[in-house]
């Protein structure tokens, strides 16, 4: 710890205590926040008349120098001082001239610069997250519009349902992503104001200018209240649940992309680049990439629970736990990020097998809720016809026959409302083709829809 801090005790820092305390494995993550916040912070002082004009040129030229000095790797983080803030500090007073360097924390606490550093953090992930995920829609809507008129067999409680497209299907997952990007464009919104002014807790007696600084450093807002400001920690928690939810809707689709591409399904090949095989089973191919995936939700939900459950019990200010909510931001943000990747290369790389997909929704019980709705607008209560659809479903299960090979006169057996024109309906593409309510399946609809998505319209 610097000997500045320790300057209030009559003993040294135990060796123990002083790497228990020590946040520098995290503070990496920092150190050209914390820079860039410093210098800010010393235009301020400079525009202040805090500091000499010529003071705040030598300090920001210093710091600047620090920032390509950690670029290359010529400066690192030393245990010895702590955190990010300390080491920076440190190495400015070094560099710059004699009796300069100290004076850059003058109106300021670690406390405002931590909550600085993390929030410039943030909003950097956060927009790189969004970048990411508007690719993967748009290789999503891409890949719709080339199977817009693929013949998907559609599931529920993993059981056949109803034909629908390929392409639907994908721009399902193009509308979970777009809520996720809505999640983080909303959090970023809080996230983007600065506390740096706050000072430990309750700001200062010098005449400083919050809102410079938050210039600067290309803040909306600066804060309102120096307390809040030091020790507020929700945006953080607000950016882990949307990785949270990113993670869950990533993992749903890494789970069907692993089924489809089993050989009982055999709809789908993924990507040699993404697949292992066995140390002992020459034949394999398998998912490892997409199956970490799924895997790794685990973790970032971890990281909300560390972050909440830290929250739980703060009173007011600062407090030095505070310091364990930076770790779990940058694991949330990290994991998030691969596995945009890992799930953007399988969609983009895989082989659709649409003749495996069209065989697979071909199953006549999949008509069902057709021959339902045919009766239906004949006029036959709907309740009524999934009674009589019902009853023909199990008579051709148990006989083992199909109502497309069944004689016209074998239908009426279980419903007089049905005539010849019953049999146009039976095949999946007639089925798709015929679902043309808002959002529905049909594969005119789904082009529409990915042409709309790829000129950038929502």
């Amino acid at each position: 710890m610097s000997q500045n801090i320790r300057e209030r005790f009559s003993k040294p820092a135990d060796e123990f205590a002083a790497k228990f305390v020590a946040s520098i494995e995290a503070d990496a993550n920092l150190v050209e926040q914390d820079i860039k916040g410093s210098i800010a912070h010393a235009v301020m002082l400079g525009k202040q008349g805090i500091i000499t004009e010529q003071e705040a040129i030598a300090i920001v030229h210093n710091l600047e120098t620090l920032q390509e000095y950690w670029k290359r790797g010529k400066f690192t983080l030393d245990v010895a001082h702590e955190d990010v803030h300390m080491n920076v500090e440190k190495r400015l007073i070094e560099m710059a001239p004699p009796g300069i360097g100290a004076k850059l924390h003058t109106a300021r606490s670690r406390n405002d610069q931590v909550a600085l550093d993390l929030r410039l953090w943030t909003r950097t992930a956060g927009d790189e997250i969004l970048q990411a995920l508007r690719k993967l829609q748009s290789s999503l809507a891409h890949k719709a519009k080339q199977h817009a008129d693929t013949i998907f067999p559609g599931i529920t409680h993993l059981q056949h349902a109803q034909p629908v497209v390929f392409g639907h299907v994908l721009l399902c997952y193009h509308d979970r992503i777009g809520r996720d990007i809505g999640r983080f464009e909303d959090t970023l919104k809080r996230a983007n104001v600065s506390p740096l002014g706050a000072c430990a807790m309750a700001g200062t007696s010098i005449d400083t200018n919050p809102a410079i600084t938050a210039l600067e450093l290309g803040f909306a807002a600066t804060f309102t209240n120096s307390i809040d400001a030091v020790s507020d920690r929700d945006f953080a928690v607000e950016f882990t649940s949307a990785c949270s939810l990113l993670m869950a809707h990533l993992s749903q689709m890494a789970e069907d992309f692993i089924y489809w591409s089993t050989p009982e399904f055999g709809f789908v090949e993924l990507p040699d680049e993404l697949c292992t095989s066995s140390s002992i089973m020459p034949q394999k191919k398998n998912p490892d990439m997409i199956e970490l995936v799924r895997g790794k939700a685990g973790t970032v939900y971890g990281h909300l629970i560390n972050l909440l459950t830290t929250l739980k019990g703060q009173p007011i200010g600062y407090n030095r736990d505070l310091q364990e909510t930076k770790p779990p931001v940058f694991g949330a943000a990290d994991t998030a990020r691969l596995s945009i990747r890992a799930i953007h290369l399988a969609i983009d790389g895989m082989k659709v097998r649409e003749e495996r997909m069209l065989e697979m929704a071909s199953d006549p019980q999949m008509l069902a809720t057709d021959l339902a709705e045919y009766l239906a607008k004949k006029g036959m209560p709907f309740r009524d016809a999934h009674g009589a659809v019902a009853r023909l479903m199990r008579h051709c299960a148990e006989e083992d026959l199909s109502p497309v090979k069944m004689k016209l006169a074998d239908l009426r057996k279980f419903s007089e409302d049905f005539d010849k024109d019953v049999f146009d309906l039976l095949t999946p593409r007639a089925s798709v083709q015929a679902k043309t309510s808002p959002g529905a399946t049909a594969p005119q609809l789904v082009s529409q829809r990915a042409s709309q998505l790829l000129r950038g319209h929502p």
